[in-house]
C-alpha cells in the first residue's frame, strides 16, 4: 500500500510539472522568441500578465520538479533490484545512454531539449548512490549553492579589471534563430541536432543549471530513501513545515534577485551573484510547489481527486515531452505553419491549454489500456536488453 501511495503521489508531480512546462514552451513558441506586433492595449496587457505568471509560477520550477522526479525515479529502480540482490548502477549508466539518443531526437525538433543534459549530468547518480544520506545531502547542497559562481564573483572581485565574456549561448541561439525563421525540416533538423544543442547546453551552463540539475537529482534520490512521499504524519509535518520555510525564504529571495542591479554595478559580480540568488530562490518555490501539493493530495478530498488525474499524464511524461516538441516545432518553426508571426503570448497560452488537453486525453486514454506509455515502454525493453 505504501508503495501505490508514493508512486502515485510522484505522478501527479510529474504530470503538474510537464503541464506547466507545457505551457511555458507554447507561450515561448518553444525557443523561438519571434512575435507579432499588437496595438491592443488589452493584448499588450494579457501578454504582460500571462508572460510574467507563467514564469513566476513555472520558470525554473517545473523543470527543478521534473529533476527532482528523475533522482526519485532511480532511487525507487536503485532500490527494487538492490531487494533482488543486484546492483542497478551500471544499468542505469545504460539507461542514460537511451536516454541520451531520446535526447536527440527530441532535440530534432527543439531547440531547448533537457534529455541530453539530464543524460549527462544522471551520471552524479551513480557516483552517489552508496554513499550516506548525509554525505549525499552535503553534496547537493553544496552544488545548490553554486561553488563555480561563488569562485566568479570571487575572481571578479579580486580583480576589478576583469571583463566576462558575452554569453556563448547568445550566439548559437542567434543562429537557430535563423533557421527556425527560414529554414526548411532538414534544415531545422540539422541545425538543431548541432547549434540547437551547444546552444541548450551552454545555456544550462552559463545559468548554473549544471550544478543545480545534479543537486535536484540527489534530493529526489533522497526523497525516495527517507520514504518521504509515503501518507504519514511524520511526512506530513516535515512537508507542512518546508511550505512554510519556502515562502518565508522565497520572498526576501526574490526582492533581493530584483535590487541587486541597483546596488552593484560590476557584471562580472553581478552575474554570478544573481545566478546565485536566483537558484535558491527557484529551490525555495519549488519546494513551496512540491509541498502544497503534498498537502492538497493528502489531506483535501477535492485536491486529491483533481490531482489524482494527472496521474496518467505523469506516467507519459518521455511520451508527452517529445510530443510537444514535434508538435510545437510544426505549429510555430518556419518548416511547420509558421505561426510564430501570427500568435502572440495571449494566444500561444491559450493554444497551448487546448494542446495540454488534447495531449492529457490522449495519456487518460492510453494509460487506461496499457501500463506504460509508449516511448516509456521502448525505453523499459530497452533497458533490460539481454536479462
Amino acid at each position: 500500500m505504501e508503495k501505490t501511495q508514493r508512486i502515485d503521489v510522484a505522478d501527479a508531480l510529474r504530470g503538474f510539472a510537464i503541464m506547466g512546462i507545457f505551457l511555458l514552451h507554447s507561450v515561448e513558441h518553444f525557443n523561438f522568441y519571434s512575435f507579432p506586433e499588437t496595438s491592443s492595449q488589452f493584448l499588450k496587457f494579457t501578454d504582460k500578465a500571462i508572460w510574467d505568471s507563467l514564469f513566476f509560477t513555472f520558470g525554473g520550477k517545473a523543470y527543478g520538479i521534473f529533476a527532482l522526479l528523475f533522482g526519485f525515479s532511480f532511487f525507487i529502480q536503485d532500490n527494487n533490484q538492490l531487494q533482488r540482490g543486484n546492483d542497478f548502477r551500471l544499468r542505469f549508466l545504460w539507461r542514460l545512454f537511451l536516454l541520451f539518443i531520446w535526447g536527440n531526437i527530441n532535440a530534432m525538433f527543439f531547440t531547448g531539449e533537457i534529455l541530453v543534459m539530464y543524460s549527462i549530468l544522471g551520471i552524479a547518480l551513480i557516483l552517489v548512490a552508496r554513499l550516506k544520506t548525509k554525505t549525499v545531502f552535503i553534496i547537493a547542497m553544496i552544488l545548490m549553492l553554486q561553488p563555480m559562481e561563488w569562485g566568479k564573483m570571487i575572481y571578479a572581485i579580486l580583480n576589478p579589471e576583469y571583463v566576462p565574456a558575452e554569453p556563448l549561448a547568445n550566439y548559437y541561439f542567434g543562429r537557430a534563430f535563423e533557421v527556425q525563421n527560414n529554414g526548411t525540416f532538414l534544415e531545422t533538423v540539422k541545425m538543431n541536432l548541432w547549434d540547437g544543442q551547444l546552444a541548450s547546453l551552454t545555456w544550462a551552463w552559463e545559468n548554473a543549471r549544471f550544478f543545480q540539475t545534479p543537486a535536484l537529482f540527489m534530493l529526489g534520490m533522497l526523497i525516495g530513501r527517507r520514504k518521504m512521499f509515503q501518507k504519514t504524519d511524520e511526512n506530513i509535518r516535515f512537508w507542512r513545515i518546508a511550505l512554510i520555510v519556502a515562502v518565508i525564504c522565497f520572498f526576501p529571495l526574490k526582492g533581493l534577485g530584483e535590487i541587486l542591479s541597483g546596488f552593484i554595478e560590476n557584471p562580472a559580480v553581478l552575474r554570478p551573484l544573481k545566478l546565485i540568488v536566483k537558484s535558491i530562490e527557484n529551490m525555495a518555490f519549488m519546494t513551496f510547489l512540491v509541498s502544497l501539493i503534498m498537502q492538497l493530495y493528502y489531506l483535501t478530498t477535492k485536491g486529491h481527486n483533481l490531482l489524482d488525474k494527472l496521474r496518467p499524464y505523469g506516467k507519459m511524461t518521455l511520451t508527452s515531452y517529445i510530443m510537444q516538441s514535434i508538435v510545437g516545432s510544426m505549429l510555430f518553426y518556419n518548416w511547420g505553419f509558421g505561426l510564430h508571426n501570427k500568435l502572440g503570448v495571449t494566444y500561444s497560452f491559450l493554444l497551448g491549454i487546448v494542446l495540454f488537453l488534447l495531449q492529457y486525453l490522449f495519456c487518460r486514454w492510453w494509460m487506461k489500456n496499457h501500463r506504460h506509455g509508449p516511448l516509456e515502454y521502448i525505453w523499459k525493453k530497452l533497458t533490460w536488453i539481454g536479462k
